[in-house]
C-alpha cells in the first residue's frame, strides 16, 4: 500500500524497468499524474451540503447526468473548509403514516394526533409485548419479535433502547440479556459508583448510548462537553494511541472527584469495551418516535393501517403477500379487486380491505385512472359491454382488461370468468365502435336500440358454460395478484400438512441453522441452472405453503435424483436442512416427496378409536370392507373405547396392514371422524 513514487525508490527491479523500458516508463508517468485523484463521481443518497453564501463561493460543483447539482468535494473535504453536511433520510414508513390518518379521516370522520410527550398507550404496547410487529418500524424481524417478547416493553424508553440494542455486537456481548435481566429485577443492578445511577438508571445499568458515555466522563471524569465529544470520537475511530491518552485524561479527572483509582479504571475499562457497541441515543429516539406511532396505528387501526401499508408495498409482491398473511391472521378480509369498488391504491371497505387497482399486474396507472373517471362519470358497470363502452380503450386494451377478469375484478357483474373472456372480444368491438361513432359525431347503431331490452338480450348474450377449473383460477389470481383470493391450492391438504410437516413456512426463522425439517407446500417457481465447475444442472425452487414463501436450493447429486418430481404448481413435501442467512431461510434438499406418497412413506401406524356400544356395529362391519380391500405394511390398530372410558387397544395383525393414502384416509375420516384416526408418523 504505497505510492508509485514510493515504490520506485524501495524497488530495484521496478527502479530499473523504469529507467530502460519506454513503455515502463510512460505507463508510470501516466499513473502517478494521475494517482490521488477521484476516479468516478458519486452521489450520497441523503446528503445535503448547506452554506450561509452560493455553494459556488466555497466549492466547485458537478452536473450529473440526470440533472443533479453535487459537489466535486468528498464528505470529509467539505468538513474540513467548514461546510455544514446533514443527512436527510427519505422513509417510506413517513407516507405510511399520512395515509392512514388520511384514511381515518375519511372513513370515521376522526382527526388523530399523537402526542408524543405521552407516549402510554396501553394497547401499543400490548401488541409489541406479543411481537405483532410485521409492519411496524424496524421491529419486524423475527430477531426483533423475539426480542419484544422477551423484554415485553412498557415504556417509550425501553423501544429507544431496544432499536439501539438490536445489533451483532451487543446481542454477542450480552448486553441485552444483562438488559432485561436488570428491568425483571431491579435487585440485580450494581453500579461502580453512586454517581452512575442517575445517568445509567434508565437502561437498567447497562450503558447503551454514546451520550451515556459522555455524561459519564463528564460527571465523573471531570471533562468539558468538548472534551467529553471528543472522547466519543475517539471510541468509534478506536485508535489505541489516543484511548491511552483519554483514559490518563479520565483518571485523573476522576481523582479530583474522589474516585479512587481501582474504580476509576475499572468505569474506563467499560467505557472502552463500550466503545464497539455504542450507540446514538438520538438517532435511536428518533426511529423510536416512527416504530411507536406504527405501532400505535396498528394497534388502533388496524384495517386503516394495513390498507395504508399494502399500498405503499403495491409494487413489492413478496411485501404484499406478507402484508396480507398478516391483515388475515389479525382478522382483517382482503377482498379481490373490484372495478366497482376499488382504487389505485388499497382501500377500507368497512373493516375489510379492498384490492388497489394499481396492484394488479399488467394493469398501468393510465389505465386505473380511466376506469375510475369512467365509473365516476357514470355510475357503477353493471355489464362487460357497458365498461367497455364507457372506458378509454386506447388506455384499457385487452391486456389489461383480461388481468382484470382472470384475477376476479369483474366477479361482481354476477358472470363466471370462463364466460367473460368468450364475450371480451364481441365487448371490445362493440365498445370500439360506439367511440368510434360518438367522436365522429354520429349517432350509432347500438345507441339507436339502447333501450330496447330485447334488442340488447339479444346482442349482450351470455354463454352458457362451466367455470374454469379451480387450480386455472387459483394460478391465474396467483399470478396477477402475487396471492390466491378465492382460496389456496393446498386449503384441502391442510390436515395432511398438520400431521406430516415438522415446520410450517413461517416457522423456519425460528429453526437453528442445519436443522432438519420437513415443510410441505406448492411449487411455485423453477430456476434450473449449469454449474459453472462441473457442468451439471441444478434448480431454485419457491415454494408456498399456508404461511408463507421459502427458497429451495436443489443441489447436482440431489437434482439428478429428484428432477421428475419438479413441476411447476406440483404439490410436494421437502425433506431438507435450514440455511440461515440476514434473518432468511431457505430450505437445502436431501429429499422431495410427492404428495401422493406421503401418507405412505411417513405414516408409521394408524389408530382409529371405536367405542363399545352398539351403534358401532354397522360402522365396525363397513370398517372391515375397507380395510380387507387395501393391502400394504402399515401396522392398524383399533382403540376400543367402552361406555365406562376403559380402553382396549387390538393389534389388527401382520396379515391386515394396510397402505396408506389420501383416498382411504378420507374414506376412514368420513366413517367414524377426523377425531378418531391418528395417524402415528
Amino acid at each position: 500500500n504505497v505510492t508509485i513514487f514510493q515504490a520506485l525508490e524501495v524497488e530495484p527491479r521496478l527502479k530499473e524497468l523504469y529507467k530502460n523500458d519506454a513503455r515502463i516508463t510512460k505507463l508510470l508517468d501516466t499513473a502517478r499524474a494521475l494517482e490521488g485523484l477521484s476516479r468516478n463521481a458519486s452521489t450520497h443518497a441523503a446528503g445535503v451540503v448547506i452554506s450561509s453564501e452560493p455553494l459556488t463561493e466555497y466549492v466547485p460543483l458537478f452536473k450529473t447526468d440526470d440533472g443533479q447539482i453535487i459537489t466535486q468535494y468528498s464528505m470529509n473535504s467539505l468538513e474540513k473548509i467548514g461546510l455544514l453536511k446533514m443527512d436527510f433520510l427519505g422513509l417510506r414508513t413517513l407516507t405510511v403514516i399520512d395515509e392512514t390518518l388520511g384514511i381515518i379521516k375519511r372513513t370515521k370522520a376522526q382527526t388523530v394526533k399523537i402526542d408524543m410527550e405521552s407516549v402510554d398507550d396501553k394497547k401499543t404496547y400490548e401488541l409489541l409485548s406479543r411481537g405483532e410487529s410485521t409492519g411496524v418500524f424496524q421491529l419486524e424481524s423475527s430477531g426483533m419479535k423475539e426480542l419484544l417478547r422477551k423484554l415485553e416493553p412498557q415504556r417509550f424508553e425501553e423501544i429507544v433502547a431496544l432499536l439501539a440494542l438490536h445489533r451483532p455486537g451487543p446481542l454477542g456481548s450480552g448486553m441485552v440479556d444483562d438488559f432485561i435481566a436488570g428491568k425483571r429485577n431491579s435487585s440485580s443492578i450494581k453500579y461502580d459508583h453512586p454517581l452512575l445511577e442517575p445517568i445509567l438508571k434508565e437502561t437498567y445499568g447497562v450503558c447503551v448510548y454514546q451520550e451515556q458515555v459522555m455524561k459519564i466522563a463528564s460527571d465523573l471524569g471531570g471533562f468539558s462537553l468538548a472534551q467529553a465529544d471528543s472522547l466519543r470520537r475517539a471510541m468509534s475511530k478506536k485508535i489505541p494511541e489516543v484511548m491511552n491518552q483519554q483514559r490518563k485524561i479520565f483518571i485523573e479527572g476522576a481523582k479530583k472527584n474522589a474516585i479512587n483509582y481501582k474504580i476509576s479504571k475499572k468505569i474506563f475499562d467499560m467505557i472502552d469495551y463500550f466503545s464497539g457497541y455504542g450507540f446514538n441515543k438520538s438517532h435511536s429516539a428518533a426511529y423510536a418516535s416512527i416504530s411507536y406511532q406504527t405501532a400505535f396505528f396498528k394497534a388502533n387501526f388496524p384495517v386503516e393501517f394495513m390498507a395504508a401499508l399494502l399500498s405503499n408495498e403495491k409494487d413489492n409482491t413478496d411485501k404484499v403477500v406478507l402484508y396480507i398473511d398478516e391483515s388475515r391472521r389479525m382478522g382483517i378480509k382482503v377482498l379481490a379487486p373490484d372495478i366497482n369498488e376499488s382504487f389505485a391504491r388499497f382501500t377500507v371497505v368497512g373493516d375489510s380491505i379492498r384490492f388497489g387497482l394499481a396492484a394488479v399486474k399488467n394493469v398501468g396507472q393510465a389505465a386505473v385512472e380511466s376506469i375510475i373517471k369512467a365509473r365516476a362519470e357514470h355510475g357503477k358497470f353493471k355489464s362487460l359491454y357497458q365498461f367497455c363502452e364507457y372506458i378509454d380503450l386506447r388506455l384499457v386494451n385487452r391486456r389489461v382488461i383480461e388481468s382484470l377478469i382472470k384475477c376476479g375484478a369483474f366477479d361482481s357483474l354476477g358472470l363466471r370468468r370462463s364466460q367473460l373472456m368468450t364475450i371480451l372480444d364481441k365487448a371490445l368491438g362493440m365498445g370500439n365502435s360506439l367511440q368510434k361513432d360518438r367522436q365522429g359525431g354520429q349517432l350509432s347503431f347500438f345507441e339507436t336500440f339502447r333501450e330496447q331490452q330485447e334488442f340488447r338480450d339479444n346482442l349482450q348474450e351470455i354463454p352458457e358454460m362451466a367455470e374454469w377449473p379451480n387450480n386455472q383460477l387459483l394460478a391465474f389470481e396467483r399470478e396477477l395478484l402475487g396471492f390466491y383470493v378465492t382460496g389456496h391450492p393446498l386449503d384441502r391438504y391442510g390436515r395432511f400438512l398438520q400431521i406430516y410437516t415438522s415446520r410450517t413456512i413461517s416457522s423456519l426463522v425460528d429453526c437453528d441453522n442445519q436443522d432438519e425439517v420437513i415443510i410441505g407446500g406448492v411449487i411455485d417457481k423453477i430456476k434450473e441452472i449449469t454449474t459453472k465447475r462441473s457442468g451439471e444442472k441444478m434448480a431454485f425452487l419457491t415454494l408456498t405453503d399456508l404461511t408463507g414463501t421459502t427458497e429451495v436450493v436443489i443441489f447436482p447429486d440431489t437434482f439428478k435424483r429428484l428432477s421428475k418430481y419438479i413441476r411447476k404448481d406440483a404439490i410436494v413435501f421437502i425433506n431438507g436442512r435450514v440455511s440461515l442467512r440476514d434473518e432468511q431461510a431457505k430450505i437445502i434438499v436431501n429429499d422431495i416427496v410427492p404428495f401422493k406418497e406421503v401418507p405412505a412413506r411417513y405414516t408409521r401406524e394408524i389408530w382409529i378409536n371405536l367405542f363399545t356400544d352398539t351403534a358401532q356395529e354397522q360402522k365396525i362391519h363397513r370398517l372391515r370392507e375397507i380395510l380387507s380391500s387395501n393391502s400394504g405394511n402399515t401396522p392398524i390398530y383399533l382403540n376400543f373405547i367402552t361406555p365406562q372410558g376403559r380402553k382396549i387397544l387390538v393389534d389388527m395383525g401382520s396379515n391386515n396392514r394396510i397402505y396408506p393414502s389420501e383416498e382411504l384416509i378420507l374414506q376412514l375420516e368420513n366413517l367414524v371422524g377426523n377425531e378418531a384416526i391418528q395417524l402415528k408418523t
